[in-house]
């Protein structure tokens, strides 16, 4: 059985072809059960050149419609153009712990 890290890894790798990333499984930081079903992405594509944020987003959304619709819950998105990534010496930005779904 393949599990959605591996699925998001097989995706991006034939359908974004970049030259770094990072899947980083952040299921345990929110609430309920640890699965798979909160990733952060950090993507770092040639393809991105000349699309702003929400177009690279909407991009990698088409790749893994199928895992959104199939168990993913949350996906960060951390996406760069290579010049981009290069100039980027802090990475890209933690994510927060959950507030839980009253907020609290």
């Amino acid at each position: 059985m393949t599990t959605m890290h591996e699925r998001i890894n097989d995706k991006l790798l034939a359908q974004i072809q970049p030259e770094y990333y990072e899947i980083i499984n952040e299921s345990h930081m929110h609430s309920g059960p640890a699965t798979e079903s909160h990733f952060k992405l950090i993507v770092v594509a040639a393809c991105f050149d000349g699309l702003n944020a929400v177009k690279r987003h909407q991009k990698l959304y088409g790749v893994l419609a199928e895992e959104l619709r199939e168990g993913v819950h949350a996906l960060a998105l951390h996406t760069y153009t290579p010049a981009e990534w290069a100039q980027n010496q802090q990475g890209a930005p933690a994510s927060p712990n959950c507030r839980g779904g009253s907020g609290g």
